[in-house]
């Protein structure tokens, strides 16, 4: 129990920047369609840079605000493959760098007991004495990123493994704008073994949308998590999350679409079926194991997969497991390294809408002979301390991009220089 004020900080000011060239190598296609990653095309470069102020307003409560900004753009402007190889490209045209607010939101903590811990300055952290078990209310900008689904060892591109279906659990189509951000409420309670937390948000007006819809009796993300940790011995130590979410927005329907489509000798549109009521309904699994030197992880995660892919990326089931270490064994202790595995996956509605020709906001190649997109990502990260500079040269294989067994497989590197302060 920590009885000393004086640990007690009122500002948080930390900032970070990422710059990530990436390339992949020729790959063969039996044809290519307009979301398809190009055979042949030259490197990427995505650049992110993000400023995390904090202000302590009254006991237990804070304020905290990020200015961001970010550019440059993803392989074939990030389309043509669902589990995408670089978590810091946003799908947005333009590739010139752009100032914006990435989260503005207010966190107010109430204590569940006297006995506290002390929480040491971080990004989006005040220093302090915070509550063993405590009640929180956040309200404002943030990504649902920040607050489930985490991970230590798959979930920040900028540190760990880079490809989104290992940012997230692939399947949850998580409420979000173009850049990954939404507005709404986040409730949590959390003491040392567990915790349960929900959270209401909006979605955007239409799929991959910049601007958040207004109409929240009508389109809005809700989900809910628990938490338990296992403290099987000193150094094995098990964390388990559960979630369950459900998305309603103005969506299109795979199933509609394919029967317009062929009613009129055309493709199917999604877009053209679009309507409100309806929804998309999934749950995940994430567990890690935490050991001396570093730990493993296990994600699951499914939705219905009825209507259109809404938020995040086109993967209606998604496996993922790895193994990520730091570099102890060779005296290298802030150096990072993991080896990770992804298995994509998408339901039959969706499938069929592909193989007759439909497109959604990130894959399509004009018809599609179906396989799961597998995955295998492995980075080893350097860090530089007289420079606070993490140097990452990072490799994925990508089979059947897209779930295209006519397409690939990819082989993409990428060399990730990270610095934060």
């Amino acid at each position: 129990i920590i009885k000393d004020s004086s640990v007690q900080k009122n500002w948080s000011l930390h900032l970070q920047a990422t710059v990530i060239p990436q390339y992949h190598f020729n790959f063969t296609a039996g044809y290519t369609g307009a979301n398809s990653l190009q055979p042949s095309e030259n490197t990427k470069i995505s650049f992110t840079n993000t400023y995390y102020i904090g202000r302590r307003l009254w006991h237990n409560a804070a304020v905290y605000v990020n200015p961001e900004i970010a550019g440059g753009e993803g392989l074939s402007k990030a389309t043509g493959i669902a589990g995408f190889p670089n978590g810091e490209t946003f799908r947005i045209g333009s590739a010139k760098p752009q100032l914006y607010i990435a989260r503005a939101y207010i966190e107010q903590k109430i204590a569940l007991g006297s006995a506290t811990h002390r929480v040491e300055d971080g990004q989006n952290q005040l220093r302090s004495n915070t509550p063993l078990a405590w009640f929180s209310v956040s309200i404002g900008k943030f990504s649902l990123a920040d607050f489930f689904d985490e991970n230590d060892y798959s979930h920040d591109p900028r540190t760990d493994f880079m490809n989104w279906s290992l940012m997230s659990a692939g399947a949850w189509d998580y409420p979000a704008n173009t850049r990954g951000y939404t507005n709404g409420i986040v409730l949590e309670f959390a003491e040392p073994l567990g915790a349960l937390r929900t959270a209401l948000v909006q979605v955007p007006e239409y799929a991959n949308g910049p601007k958040l819809d207004k109409n929240i009796g009508k389109a809005f993300g809700a989900v809910l998590e628990a938490e338990k940790k296992f403290i099987l011995r000193q150094s094995v130590n098990i964390v388990l999350k559960l979630g369950g979410f459900y998305n309603k927005a103005r969506m299109g329907n795979y199933n509609q679409a394919i029967q317009e489509g062929l009613a009129q000798s055309m493709p199917p549109d999604i877009v053209a079926t679009r309507q409100y009521n309806r929804s998309k309904t999934g749950f995940y699994i994430n567990a890690e194991n935490k050991f001396t030197n570093g730990g493993g992880f296990f994600r699951y995660s499914w939705n219905d997969g009825s209507n259109e892919t809404w938020a995040f990326t086109e993967i209606d089931r998604s496996f993922s497991t790895g193994l990520s270490f730091n570099g102890m064994a060779w005296k290298r202790e802030e150096d990072k390294w993991g080896l990770s595995y992804v298995a994509n996956g998408i339901s039959v509605p969706h499938r069929s809408y592909l193989k007759n020709g439909g497109y959604g906001f990130i894959i399509g190649d004009g018809k599609l002979r179906y396989g799961t997109e597998n995955i295998i990502e492995f980075f080893y990260s350097y860090y530089i301390v007289w420079m606070h500079l993490f140097i990452s040269p990072d490799y994925q294989l990508i089979i059947h991009p897209a779930y295209n067994k006519e397409r690939g497989p990819v082989n993409i590197v990428a060399l990730r220089l990270h610095f934060e302060l």
